[in-house]
C-alpha cells in the first residue's frame, strides 16, 4: 500500500523566488497526496506547475483537485498546469461554497484566465472533466477506499480544511485559518484528531500574531499546541510568510523541533511517506 504527501508549494501570500528563499522554497500552496487508489491535489498555487510536469513524466492519467479557497496564492499556478490541457487527462475540480466564491469554482478559474489577465482561456484546458461546488461538511469518496472529510476554517471570505483517510492512515490539511487564543476551534479539532500528519497554517510566530489578528492565519506554536492536544503524530509547518527568509525559517525549525519532536518545516519538493 502506498500513501505519500509531496509539497510542491509551501509559501503563503505571494511567490518569492529569491536567494533568500532557496532552502525552504518560494512557490505558493500546492500539495499532492498520492495513494495506490489515485492522486488528490490540494490548491493550485505556483507549485502546481512542477507537479504537472511530474504527473506527465510518470504517465498519470487522472487526478482530483480540491481548493481550500480561491485567494490568489492558491489559484495563480493553475493556468500553468499542463496536464489540464491534455484531452487524454481527466481532472475533476472541487471547490467549496464559500463567501468568497459566490458563483462557483469554474467562474473563478475562468475569470483568472480571461483577457486581459491571461492570453489562453479556460476552455483550452480540455483535460478538465468536471467542476463540482460543494457545501463545507461534505464527505467525499473520490477513489475506492479513500474518504475526504471537510470543515470550515476561519479566514477572510472563508476557507475549507480537509482530512484524507486511506487504508488506516490520515492526513489533515489545515490552511488558511486563524486561531483564537484559548478558544479551540471544534472544526479544526475534528479534522486533525489522531492524524498521522497534520499540515497546518503557520504563517506567523506567536510574537508576530497580535499585529496580524484578522488576517486569517495562525502560528507554529499554535500548531504544536493543537498537535499535542489532539494526538497528532507529525506536524508539517506550512504556508510560510514571504518575509520569512531561509535564515528565519531555519530558526523557526530549530525552535519548533525543540518544542515538539514531531514537528518539521515543509519545503518545496519535500515528500513524506506515510505507508
Amino acid at each position: 500500500m502506498g500513501y505519500k504527501v509531496k509539497f510542491w508549494g509551501v509559501r503563503g501570500s505571494i511567490a518569492c523566488p529569491s536567494p533568500d528563499h532557496v532552502v525552504y522554497g518560494g512557490n505558493t500552496s500546492c500539495i499532492a497526496v498520492t495513494t495506490d487508489a489515485g492522486v488528490v491535489i490540494f490548491d493550485a498555487g505556483t507549485g502546481i506547475r512542477s507537479l504537472g510536469r511530474d504527473l506527465t513524466a510518470k504517465g498519470v492519467a487522472e487526478a482530483q483537485l480540491f481548493f481550500t479557497h480561491t485567494h490568489w496564492d492558491h489559484i495563480n499556478g493553475f493556468p500553468f498546469f499542463t496536464p489540464a490541457f491534455n484531452p487524454g487527462f481527466k481532472l475533476r475540480i472541487h471547490g467549496a461554497r464559500l463567501e468568497g466564491i459566490p458563483k462557483g469554482i469554474q467562474h473563478v478559474l475562468n475569470q483568472q484566465m480571461e483577457a486581459p489577465n491571461f492570453p489562453v482561456p479556460l476552455g483550452a484546458m480540455q483535460g478538465i472533466a468536471s467542476y463540482e461546488d460543494f457545501d463545507v461538511g461534505t464527505v467525499f469518496h473520490p477513489y475506492d477506499g479513500m474518504t475526504i472529510r471537510t470543515g470550515l476554517l476561519r479566514h477572510p471570505n472563508g476557507a475549507c480544511g480537509y482530512r484524507v483517510e486511506y487504508s488506516g492512515v490520515a492526513v489533515a490539511h489545515i490552511t488558511d485559518t486563524e486561531h483564537r487564543p484559548g478558544q479551540p476551534d471544534a472544526n479544526v479539532a475534528a479534522l486533525i484528531q489522531g492524524v498521522d500528519l497534520m499540515i497546518y497554517d503557520c504563517t506567523y510566530t506567536d510574537a508576530e500574531f497580535p499585529a496580524k489578528i484578522g488576517w486569517g492565519h495562525s502560528t507554529w506554536q499554535e500548531a504544536v499546541r493543537l498537535a499535542r492536544a489532539n494526538s497528532v503524530n507529525r506536524l508539517a509547518i506550512f504556508h510560510h510568510d514571504p518575509e520569512h527568509t531561509d535564515d528565519i525559517m531555519a530558526g523557526i525549525e530549530a525552535e519548533a523541533i525543540r518544542s515538539w519532536d514531531g514537528a518539521m518545516v515543509a519545503r518545496d519538493g519535500m515528500e513524506v511517506v506515510l505507508a
